[in-house]
């Protein structure tokens, strides 16, 4: 099999399992996107490492989520010149605006014809039109009435139905990779649990992982134990917020009032247990940044016990409510076969037949002893992803019992050297939205030379554009909310 040459010249990377990387050359670069393609794989990560003096050649970096591990292919572009290389937009859709994107950031060019800024916006953004009898355009945002993030959708539309619809982003671009630069190496999980507020137990164990790799620092059990615990209440107070918003889009407001309840009682158990109701700093440089006692342990366990009990219940509600069931049902569908050729992932491409759970796929401490059971639907839509966010409620409420009632006894944090000039790691977590992959580079003296952390809204942000296809314009709250894509994650 052509990917399993790639995979078998390719050298194990540090940080997370199951990741290996190679140097290609511009024709090598092409042809391991079309193999990886042609293997089922994905494009994952795209992004640019600009020379310096610990590194004389620009390099161009693309990560590969495959069935066998995580494939990174780096490009060194040649010295002096024009640094264009071959895009990858042909193979994999969700290039384009990753290369668009590491254009912005890096003025490193590619082949890709599409040339519209992605994060500059002193230039004007030709969206791209749909002409014919009846067709009319609808712009929503950048701003919007409630407090989610700026970004802009464009609709073309006959009547209500949405013929096609395009979105921009990059309104919430606060230069995060510049700033990664200026920070200490050790110091650096602290802006990654930043990237994107909701997931920041998984971004910032994803730094660490990637740290410690290149450090060689050996993570305690009980520090693993507490991190996947504290990923695992990340992933369920998010699903409850988004069960209970989902059913405000539709009407039904007393799955918002219920599921706004439960996100709460939640968020006081975990002040409670940590002191402090939303993650951020709690994983740090070989560890955990504090303990849990026994009897918070115990009390944790209870909470979330109390919750997805009437989860389970609520779930029969919105299983049976006629009009919950004829707004979910069939709203937004995306079709597996679309779905794999978007490359779509996490919670979204499991919901559209996409089989991908890193948490089995490619598990580090403690998911190897855990047994994770995947949650997929098939048809796709609104009610899939709301189905697969019902079935990650109750497997992560089995997996907080089971992590909490055993944790391993020890420290809970360990010693994490600088990592010498020039090292690279790769740290990647299955986050709640999907897999969340930071690529990190060593600079002198415990510096940072490139810190690039990667969203999985990256990928499924053009999913939506197609989801929406063929609905009527009111749909489109609930079927954005049932992806709930991140804006900030995707804007560096």
């Amino acid at each position: 099999m052509p990917l399993r040459r790639w995979w078998q010249s390719a050298q194990a990377l540090a940080g997370a399992p199951g990741v290996r990387g190679l140097g290609a050359g511009s024709e090598e670069w092409v042809q391991a996107a079309r193999d990886v393609a042609a293997s089922g794989g994905t494009l994952y990560a795209l992004w640019v490492a600009a020379a310096s003096a610990g590194a004389p050649h620009t390099s161009v970096y693309g990560a590969y989520l495959t069935d066998v591990g995580v494939l990174v292919v780096e490009l060194a572009l040649p010295a002096g010149g024009d640094p264009l290389y071959p895009g990858l937009e042909a193979i994999f859709p969700a290039a384009s605006r990753l290369q668009r994107a590491a254009f912005d950031l890096s003025a490193v060019r590619c082949s890709d014809p599409d040339r519209r800024p992605w994060l500059n916006h002193e230039k004007p953004y030709e969206f791209i039109r749909v002409d014919g009898e009846g067709v009319h355009e609808i712009g929503v945002g950048p701003v919007h009435a409630g407090t989610i993030e700026p970004g802009h959708f464009r609709f073309s539309v006959v009547g209500e139905k949405v013929l096609r619809l395009e979105a921009h982003l990059g309104y919430v671009h606060k230069g995060i990779e510049q700033r990664f630069a200026e920070l200490p190496i050790l110091q650096g999980h602290r802006l990654a649990a930043r990237v994107s507020g909701d997931s920041a137990v998984a971004f910032s164990w994803a730094y660490c992982q990637a740290l410690e790799g290149m450090s060689g620092c050996a993570v305690p059990p009980r520090a693993a134990w507490l991190r996947a615990a504290c990923l695992e209440l990340e992933r369920l107070a998010n699903h409850l917020g988004d069960l209970g918003a989902l059913g405000n889009d539709v009407g039904f407001a007393f799955g918002l009032a219920q599921f706004s309840r439960l996100k709460e009682d939640l968020l006081r158990a975990v002040a409670s247990a940590f002191g402090r109701r939303y993650l951020f700093d709690i994983v740090t440089p070989g560890g955990m940044a504090l303990d849990l006692t026994a009897e918070a342990a115990r009390s944790l366990i209870n909470a979330v016990r109390a919750v997805c009990s009437e989860t389970a219940e609520l779930r029969t509600i919105y299983d049976e409510h006629e009009g919950v069931r004829d707004r979910f049902t069939g709203a937004g569908r995306l079709q597996p076969e679309l779905a794999a050729r978007l490359g779509v992932i996490g919670l979204a491409g499991r919901a559209s037949g996409q089989a991908r759970d890193l948490r089995v796929d490619l598990p580090c401490p403690p998911y190897t002893e855990l047994a994770v059971a995947k949650a997929v639907q098939q048809d796709g839509d609104v009610a899939a992803r709301v189905a697969v966010r019902f079935e990650e409620v109750r497997e992560s409420g089995r997996l907080l019992a089971q992590l909490l009632s055993a944790l391993p006894a020890g420290a809970h944090a360990a010693t994490v050297d600088t990592p010498a000039d020039g090292a690279f790691g790769v740290g990647l977590i299955e986050g709640w939205r999907g897999p969340v992959l930071v690529a990190l580079h060593a600079g002198p003296a415990g510096s940072v030379r490139r810190c690039h952390p990667h969203d999985p809204s990256w990928q499924n942000w053009p999913a939506l554009e197609y989801a929406i296809i063929g609905n009527i314009v009111p749909d489109f709250p609930v079927i954005n909310k049932s992806f709930n894509l991140s804006y900030s994650g995707a804007d560096l």
